[in-house]
């Protein structure tokens, strides 16, 4: 949907001297300053999938909130370029700007930017009357974004009388409103406190979960990035320094600016199934004869063998006792040595959600992709290394 390549920004310098100075040493961000200028964006380059909720991180000063004004050109690139939806936005004229702008992109702020004068229902139709949108349809249209953010009774009411987070819903269903593709929130929950923040965030996620917009969202909050992002772009000075989603962050952190990131997230809200699984220690197929699955269980640490159908899936758990009276009594395939005692997970469960599961059974915890096929498993061990580990540890017993 977006394609960002090679964006820099340079403030306080003409485009030609900046040019010059980007062009004249290794050190471009020490060549800006000594021309007099500013590196906010050195050479960022990501893309944004249809329907990605995709999270640009960074501390003050890391140089965010410039990239998103680059995507809709409110700030011009000092060298690179920005495709949307296969269209070279640096190409577009002023009328194709505006469309870009007033219909195919819209904006959430950290400030509200309420008119207090106005109804909240005449707040959330603003951008369609901006359009010239006849009356009552435009109202329709914020009736429907109110009732999406959960004020579909409250249209008639001013913003002073609301709390700042019913006030930042107002912001969104304005957005909303205009039925953008693509939404873009520069810190729209920072100013709240954490307990309405925390409502807006899982209001977010519930209408993604819903409409699948095109989400880039903006936070200095790492916990907030974990929590809502498919993907996370961690920028410092300008730069990306990992771009990767919450569970790869956490496992595998690019480098010490990262790993201190990270230290203090909640771990068992953000690792999944998926990343602390390995591999499961013994299978067998469900035709197999029982004297050669046996023997490799006696080989192996476990007490019993996950038995998969032709199509992946867990058709149940054998162990030494089934196998053994099978091969005493020669019968083959492994279809009467089955038993349930198994549990499984989906592969993006988060480690909270499993936790008490591990250890549980004769086997280890199940690990099943969307089509219920097993893709590995989580031994106790595993679960306690995930939670107590520092994440290079819990990447080195992969």
């Amino acid at each position: 949907m977006i394609e960002a390549r090679n964006l820099t920004k340079v403030f306080d310098l003409s485009p030609a001297r900046a040019q010059r100075a980007l062009d004249a040493a290794d050190d471009r961000a020490a060549a800006v300053r000594a021309a007099g200028g500013v590196l906010a964006v050195d050479d960022v380059s990501f893309s944004v999938e249809r329907g990605e909720l995709f999270v640009i991180m960074g501390l003050s000063g890391s140089g965010k909130s410039t990239v998103i004004r680059m995507i809709n050109r409110l700030v011009a690139p000092t060298a690179g370029n920005v495709a949307y939806d296969g269209a070279d936005v640096g190409a577009m004229t002023t009328r194709q700007l505006r469309e870009l702008r007033n219909r195919r992109v819209g904006m959430v702020f950290q400030h509200f930017a309420l008119f207090p004068h106005r109804t909240v229902r005449d707040n959330a139709a603003y951008g369609l009357k901006a359009r010239g949108v006849p009356k009552r349809e435009r109202l329709a249209r914020a009736d429907r974004a109110l009732e999406q953010v959960g004020l579909a009774q409250r249209g008639d009411a001013y913003p002073g009388e609301f709390s700042g987070g019913m006030q930042q819903r107002v912001g969104l269903a304005r957005a909303l409103t205009t039925d953008p593709d693509v939404l873009i929130m520069d810190e729209p929950f920072s100013a709240l406190d954490p307990l309405t923040r925390r409502s807006m965030q899982d209001q977010l996620l519930e209408l993604q979960r819903e409409f699948r917009k095109t989400i880039i969202f903006v936070t200095h909050d790492l916990n907030e990035a974990m929590r809502i992002g498919d993907r996370i772009m961690v920028m410092r000075n300008g730069r990306i320094v990992q771009l990767g989603t919450g569970p790869e962050i956490i496992s595998e952190p690019a480098d010490d600016y990262v790993r201190d990131f990270v230290s203090d997230v909640d771990r068992t809200r953000v690792l999944t199934a998926a990343t602390v699984m390995e591999p499961a220690w013994v299978t067998a197929a469900l035709d197999e004869d029982p004297a050669p699955v046996l023997a490799r269980l006696e080989d192996s640490l476990g007490r019993g063998v996950y038995v998969t159908a032709p199509d992946g899936t867990i058709a149940g758990v054998a162990t030494s006792g089934p196998l053994s009276a099978a091969v005493a009594e020669r019968r083959t395939g492994l279809a009467d040595c089955l038993g349930g005692d198994y549990a499984a997970v989906p592969d993006d469960t988060p480690l909270v959600g499993f936790c008490h599961l591990a250890g549980r059974h004769a086997v280890p915890l199940a690990v099943v992709d969307r089509g219920k096929r097993l893709v590995g498993v989580v031994p106790r061990t595993r679960v306690l290394d995930a939670i107590a580990s520092a994440p290079e540890d819990v990447n080195a017993h992969a």
